[in-house]
């Protein structure tokens, strides 16, 4: 907490830079932003919790209509002033309940890791790849893709419709640089009408912040010019997912080494890693199964993470639980040059703080205990029978929420990292969310079952 003092210089400051609104905005447990807006005038009190929130309107709080008021506390070392209204400043927040950390939230439950890090001597750099569809709907509530031009089978790298949208995806661009992030990257990707940008790493905390503040600024510029971003993990069946694949290194807090990195040639599995990376690695694959309900939390990711469906060639994601080189058939790849690894099954629908908490968490886990991966998996797994992968030792990865949300329940793991009452909070959502789906009729019952009988 700020002292009066430092609060009085930062409301100075922001005074002098026209601010006159500031957001505290925290996640529910589906990693989507809430919070009140406050005017400036009331900035020390909103600095120290003034804003209060009853928990049983939102998903995951874990509250019930009888208790006492959820307090937000913002992180005012990470605000971001908006570039489209450059009045309002947005500072990612914290929960309390009665003056101390609200256990039943997720970006408390990311801190809490990164303290057990911390007492390690690590820090974790995260990046995360940022995949959208910019898409719009029909009269019947229907997706599809705006460009006529736009329908090839593989547009991945398509200089002629990258071009079509130029305008609104060089605005987010010029918006995230605008904001010091240091965009390297941005491309048109497989499916029609989907696009990627990738912005330097940060520590895990930061990264978080601003994948949950990329997701609404992608959807403002993209309504300004007259379209929907959609960041659900498979829009269309016959086109790849929206994936956001975490890139993590542990690095050494005191002179901020990438701990991960070695040159391949002393590295027996010649990936570049240490065996503190290999070691981080296992951890994942340890508790890998039940991981993947944190990276693909919802009903339509695991339409994503196939190994074909109804697309014309492979669907890039994954479908194992295992690791290996710049293979993207595994879940975890370790890309060319080593230094990080990536998890690959983490989707545009997570909530990062979520899945950043659990995975640093099973990685600490893997170098506590010593584990080893074994070799990586250097052929395409997508062509090889389960008989052939379970001599391997491959292990799938679920094949629908239900099956992960059991996976996430079933590991013990899980509770250590988050407590019980948040654990339960993820479990109650997702299962409702699951079983709401089997209660739904589809189009394709319809279509399929309608007239046959």
């Amino acid at each position: 907490m700020k002292t009066p003092a430092e609060l009085a210089e930062i409301e100075k400051q922001l005074v002098a830079d026209g601010i006159k609104y500031c957001i505290g905005a925290y996640v529910d447990i589906h990693g989507v932003p809430k919070g009140k807006i406050v005017p400036i005038a009331h900035f020390k009190d909103f600095a120290q919790g003034s804003e209060l929130y009853t928990g049983y309107a939102l998903d995951g709080l874990g509250q019930s209509p009888n208790e006492d008021e959820i307090a937000s506390v913002p992180d005012l070392d990470r605000g971001i002033r908006l570039p489209w209204k450059q009045e309002v400043m947005w500072y990612p927040a914290d929960n309390t309940f009665h003056g101390e950390p609200y256990p039943i939230q997720t970006r408390v439950a990311l801190k809490n890791v990164l303290k057990q890090a911390a007492d390690m001597g690590f820090g974790l750099n995260l990046g995360i790849e940022c995949e959208v569809y910019f898409v719009k709907l029909d009269g019947q509530g229907k997706l599809y893709v705006p460009n006529q031009d736009d329908d090839l089978m593989k547009s991945c790298y398509d200089i002629k419709r990258f071009f079509d949208q130029y305008e609104m995806v060089t605005s987010i661009v010029d918006t995230l640089n605008g904001l010091g992030w240091d965009v390297y990257s941005f491309d048109h990707e497989d499916g029609n009408s989907q696009f990627e940008f990738d912005f330097k790493y940060a520590d895990a905390l930061t990264m978080a912040d601003r994948y949950i503040f990329f997701r609404h600024l992608a959807k403002k510029i993209a309504s300004d010019h007259g379209l929907l971003a959609t960041f659900m993990p498979k829009p269309f069946a016959d086109k790849t997912g929206n994936g956001a694949h975490f890139n993590m290194s542990l690095y050494d807090l005191v002179s901020g080494a990438n701990l991960f990195k070695q040159d391949p040639a002393q590295d027996a599995k010649g990936l570049g890693l240490t065996p503190l990376g290999y070691s981080f690695i296992a951890g994942i694959i340890k508790h890998g199964r039940a991981l993947c309900a944190a990276f693909a939390p919802t009903v339509n990711s695991y339409k994503r993470l196939i190994r074909r469906g109804a697309m014309g060639y492979y669907s890039w994601a994954p479908v194992f639980n295992s690791f290996g080189t710049n293979n993207r058939t595994n879940s975890i790849r370790v890309p060319m040059g080593g230094g990080r690894c990536e998890s690959r099954n983490a989707d545009s629908a997570c909530n990062p703080y979520l899945a950043a908490a659990l995975v640093l968490a099973a990685g600490l886990e893997g170098i506590r205990e010593g584990l080893d991966p074994g070799s990586p998996q250097t052929e395409n797994l997508y062509e090889f029978s389960d008989a052939e992968l379970a001599q391997r030792g491959v292990q799938a990865l679920p094949r629908n929420l239900g099956e992960a949300v059991q996976a996430f329940e079933d590991d013990p793991f899980t509770e250590q990292v988050l407590g019980s009452a948040l654990k339960q909070e993820f479990i109650t959502y997702k299962r409702a969310e699951w079983e709401e789906y089997h209660q739904t009729v589809s189009q394709w019952e319809i279509d399929k079952y309608a007239r046959l009988y």
